[in-house]
């Protein structure tokens, strides 16, 4: 920003983000504060805000995806060492409805005979909508119901032939309800903006356990098996196939799309770190 001076400064309790000498605060007014084993997200707030051209945009929460998020997540700390639980409540309330509508889950009607041979013979893929979206879901269903919630059984939301939601066994919400009450305060900020993003409690679970600090046991040694890519492709799964047969409309479909990768991303760099 013109005129200002935007650099972080390390304290005992983490970084803090300043605008000429004033730090940066949250919406409940405490000063935003980074813990220190996130050193690449108190960058990438401080880059943040340095893009900025005016004052009058660090008011749009777009613009700011990290900060906001963060700001989230340090509210809902904030709240809890006063024994206030309301956002906590509330985030738990919003990520579990979208459990029985999950995109993951929402395969679409097994296509019929005749239209597969049309297909055929028009030389277009064979491979069905729901076949692709059974692939893509199973091994992040597995991993989930094999790492995070040993035991659960997770049904497709829509059977082959039906358009009404089936809902998960309620053994299965009050598993994940207790999954999900039980994660630290930036994890359930990261989860509920990944589920907002995607629609999708499963993919936000799983792209959480594999870059949260705080799950490294669950986490394979080397390279990350899930990211961004492939949250992205599992939670827009049905409108890539649709715009891969019709094709995009142009400032739309391609907009949408590097939108909810930013919004991945900001989930990512929210619960990575070097803790141990």
């Amino acid at each position: 920003m013109e005129t200002q001076e935007l650099f972080t400064l390390i304290y005992a309790e983490g970084f803090h983000i300043y605008l000429d000498s004033r730090p940066v605060r949250t919406p409940s007014k405490a000063i935003l504060t980074i813990p220190l084993s996130k050193p690449h997200l108190a960058s990438a707030i401080a880059l943040e805000w340095d893009l900025l051209t005016s004052a009058q945009q660090a008011l749009k929460q777009y613009l700011i995806p990290l900060t906001s998020i963060t700001a989230r997540a340090e509210d809902i700390l904030e709240q809890e060492k006063n024994d206030v639980t309301k956002t906590r409540e509330d985030v738990i309330r919003t990520v579990m409805r979208y459990l029985d509508t999950d995109t993951l889950l929402c395969w679409a009607p097994q296509r019929n005979l005749e239209d597969t041979e049309l297909l055929e013979k028009a030389g277009q893929k064979t491979e069905s909508l729901r076949d692709i979206q059974i692939r893509i879901a199973q091994p992040i269903i597995g991993f989930l119901v094999a790492n995070v919630w040993p035991g659960v059984e997770i049904k497709p939301v829509l059977e082959t032939n039906s358009i009404i939601p089936t809902p998960q066994s309620q053994v299965t919400k009050d598993v994940i309800r207790g999954w999900i009450s039980g994660l630290p305060a930036y994890e359930l900020a990261a989860l509920e903006r990944g589920v907002l993003a995607g629609k999708s409690l499963l993919v936000a679970a799983r792209l959480l356990t594999e870059w949260s600090e705080n799950f490294r046991h669950l986490q394979s040694e080397g390279q990350k098996k899930f990211g961004i890519e492939e949250a992205a492709e599992a939670s827009s799964l049905e409108v890539r196939w649709q715009t891969g047969m019709w094709g995009e409309v142009e400032d739309t479909h391609d907009v949408d799309k590097e939108d909810l990768k930013r919004q991945l991303g900001s989930v990512v760099l929210l619960v990575s770190g070097n803790g141990k």
